[in-house]
C-alpha cells in the first residue's frame, strides 16, 4: 500500500476508534460508545493493520489487548489528536484578530530582564479565559541589524533602534537615553592612566566592540579610533566577559557594568570627549489598519514610562 493510501486509512476517526477500544477493553463496548456495530470497528482495524503491515491487537486474549505496535500507535494517535484540537483552537482564536506569529527584534543594548518581564506579562494576558494564541519569536540584533530586521520584513516590531528609520514607512517612538560607560579591567594598562583619557592614549590599546548584525544596510562601528586594534564580539555579554578578562577596553551600558565597577572587577574611566549617550527607540511598520492584537499588546506596554525605563535600566540579574 502506498504512503497516500496509508494516510487515507490513518484518519482521526481511526485514531479515536483505537482510543475507544483501548479504554473500554473490547470492540463491542467501543462500538456502543461510538454508535457503530462491532463488525464496522473490526473492519476498520483490519484496514489499519493491512495499511501498516502490523498487528495492532492480540486476538488470542479474551479482551482486546494492544500489541507493542498497537500501543505505539495509540500513544502517537492521542498526541496527534491533541495537536489537531490545539490547531483548531488556534485557528478559531486567530480568526478573532490574533496573529499566528509575532517576531520582535531586540537590540543587544536593551535590558534582557525587562524583555523577559514583558514576555511573562504577555503569556499571562487572558482573553476569554485563555492566553494569547500568538507564537512569539525573538531575535537579537546589533545597531543597524535591528533596523534591518524590520526593514526586510523579518520582524514585526524592533526594540532598541536608532532614531532614523531607513525609509518613511515606519513609526518610531522613543524609549529613553542609555549612558555608556568606558571600562577596563583593574589589571589593564589604562586602569591606572590619568583621567580623562585622550583619544591618542585610548588608540594605543585594543578596543572591544560588538559586531553590527546588518547584512544589507550599512554597518556601523562605534567607539573605534583610527588605527586602533579591534576585537569584535558577537554580543554584549561576550564583550563584558572580554573586558573582565582584560582583553581590551570599551564601552557598555552603565546599568550592565555598575555592579562590576562597585565590586572592583572593572574600572570606570572618563574620556576627554565626554559621556557617550545613546537614544533608544522602538519601531514598527506604519499602516492604515490598526495593529493585530499581539502587536497592539506590545505597543501598549511600550507606551508605559515604567516599561521604557526598565528596558534601559534593568540589565542586572540577567545577561544572555
Amino acid at each position: 500500500m502506498s504512503p497516500t493510501d496509508k494516510r487515507r486509512v490513518l484518519t482521526p476517526e481511526a485514531l479515536l476508534m483505537m482510543d475507544s477500544v483501548a479504554r473500554t477493553g473490547s470492540f463491542a463496548a467501543a462500538a456502543r460508545e461510538m454508535g457503530k456495530v462491532p463488525s464496522a470497528l473490526t473492519y476498520s482495524v483490519r484496514q489499519l493493520e493491512d495499511a501498516l503491515d502490523v498487528l495492532l491487537f492480540d486476538r488470542s486474549a479474551r479482551q482486546s489487548v494492544l500489541t507493542a505496535a498497537g500501543q505505539e500507535l495509540l500513544n502517537e494517535g492521542r498526541r496527534l489528536l491533541n495537536e489537531m484540537d490545539a490547531v483548531a483552537n488556534r485557528v478559531r482564536r486567530i480568526a478573532t484578530g490574533w496573529e499566528s506569529e509575532l517576531t520582535i527584534a531586540i537590540d543587544d543594548a536593551i535590558a534582557r530582564r525587562a524583555v523577559f518581564d514583558l514576555m511573562e506579562g504577555f503569556y499571562q494576558h487572558q482573553e476569554d479565559g485563555r492566553p494569547p494564541p500568538t507564537r512569539l519569536r525573538l531575535r537579537t540584533e546589533v545597531m543597524s541589524g535591528t533596523w534591518e530586521a524590520l526593514f526586510s520584513g523579518q520582524a514585526d516590531l524592533a526594540i532598541g533602534t536608532s532614531a532614523q528609520p531607513p525609509g518613511s514607512s515606519f513609526v518610531c517612538e522613543p524609549i529613553g537615553a542609555l549612558e555608556m560607560a568606558f571600562v577596563v579591567a583593574p589589571h589593564h594598562p589604562l586602569a591606572k592612566a590619568a583621567d580623562p583619557l585622550s583619544a591618542e592614549t585610548m588608540a594605543q590599546h585594543r578596543v572591544i566592540t560588538v559586531a553590527d548584525t546588518a547584512r544589507s544596510l550599512e554597518r556601523l562601528t562605534m567607539g573605534v579610533l583610527p588605527g586602533q586594534d579591534v576585537l569584535a564580539m558577537p554580543s554584549m555579554s561576550h564583550k563584558l566577559e572580554a573586558l573582565l578578562r582584560g582583553l581590551g577596553c570599551g564601552t557598555l551600558p552603565r546599568p550592565m557594568v555598575s555592579r562590576h565597577i562597585e565590586a572592583g572587577r572593572l574600572v570606570h574611566k572618563e574620556m576627554a570627549q565626554g559621556k557617550r549617550i545613546i537614544e533608544l527607540h522602538y519601531a514598527r511598520r506604519s499602516s492604515a489598519q490598526p495593529p493585530a492584537k499581539a502587536l497592539a499588546w506590545w505597543l501598549q506596554q511600550l507606551r508605559s514610562p515604567a516599561t521604557r525605563r526598565a528596558l534601559v535600566e534593568q540589565h542586572e540579574g540577567l545577561l544572555l
